[in-house]
């Protein structure tokens, strides 16, 4: 079982500006969430993890070794899949690879073509490992992305927004593909969309201006909002009366009209209750 232990991490770019304040996480094997909107912070976390940049004050310690001292130790067992990568023009998939794995240092030759050839298949990419990357649908890049990313065998893989751009039929098969590969190792998603975590992932924290907002079990966090959601729809013209006086989380149209959801202990007046949602979750701790 690996385990990566984030204990008091601390980061600030300037002075005046803590992008990371005091965040404490432990991640075993499995799908681990990280949620939060554009400028939270989760980049940042992700590139203190992985030693691009080194914390102000806290420790990391991967499978008990401090992965800040020695950031080596770490890289060895590392896989990243980042939202977006570039490629060599003019080069298949198969070559690809095999050059990024003689930068890993997995060798000798048959060991990485065995390697290889494996990876293309699990990603559903055999067919085309003759196949320029360049030339390869968003879906098929983020395939091979995570085929790149688990060259080496690592123990711990970050994937950072990996299905931003994809079509819901691309995202499913590349969701499936995440939790396949989650069962014997640590990976750590990293996203702005809730979706992507309500359906991969077991344990989940989101951040807000680099500080950890809620962390738990997706089905602990929905079970502490039970009773306590509420929805119905208004008039536009009285949202700002409605913003002043209830705590509302989230606005929505539906069919043209706006659905407001609002968290109270009680029944406000003029409400229906709400089945809680993962969404109501993320919107409530980013309110609070």
């Amino acid at each position: 079982m690996n385990k990566l232990l984030i204990d008091k991490i601390s980061l600030s770019y300037r002075k005046d500006v803590k992008v990371l304040d005091n965040i404490s996480l432990e991640i075993s094997n499995g799908m681990f969430g990280l949620l939060g909107p554009n400028g939270a912070g989760k980049s940042s976390l992700m590139r203190t993890i992985v030693g691009l940049q080194k914390p102000d004050e806290g420790r990391i310690l991967f499978n008990e070794q401090d992965v800040v001292a020695r950031p080596g130790v770490l890289h060895k067992q590392l896989g990243f899949l980042p939202q977006d990568f570039g490629v060599y023009p003019k080069v298949s998939a198969y070559n690809l690879l095999d050059h990024l794995a003689v930068l890993k240092g997995v060798g000798p030759a048959a060991v990485r073509k065995k390697q290889i050839l494996s990876l293309l298949e699990k990603v559903n990419l055999a067919a085309f490992r003759h196949k320029e990357v360049h030339t390869f649908s968003g879906g098929m890049r983020q395939r091979f992305g995570v085929a790149q990313a688990l060259l080496g065998n690592p123990q711990l893989v970050i994937a950072d927004e990996p299905t931003a751009g994809l079509d819901p039929e691309e995202r499913n098969r590349f969701n499936l593909l995440l939790s396949e590969i989650s069962e014997n190792i640590v990976v750590i998603l990293s996203t702005h969309l809730v979706e992507d975590v309500r359906n991969l992932c077991s344990q989940m924290a989101i951040i807000r201006n680099g500080r950890v907002q809620a962390l738990g079990r997706p089905s602990e966090m929905l079970a502490l909002l039970k009773g306590k959601i509420w929805t119905r729809a208004i008039d536009t013209t009285a949202l700002p009366a409605y913003l002043s006086s209830h705590q509302v989380i989230s606005q929505q149209l539906i069919e043209k009209s706006l659905h407001i959801t609002v968290y109270a202990e009680d029944l406000p007046a003029g409400f229906s209750p709400a089945e809680p949602v993962l969404e109501h979750v993320y919107f409530h701790s980013l309110s609070l």
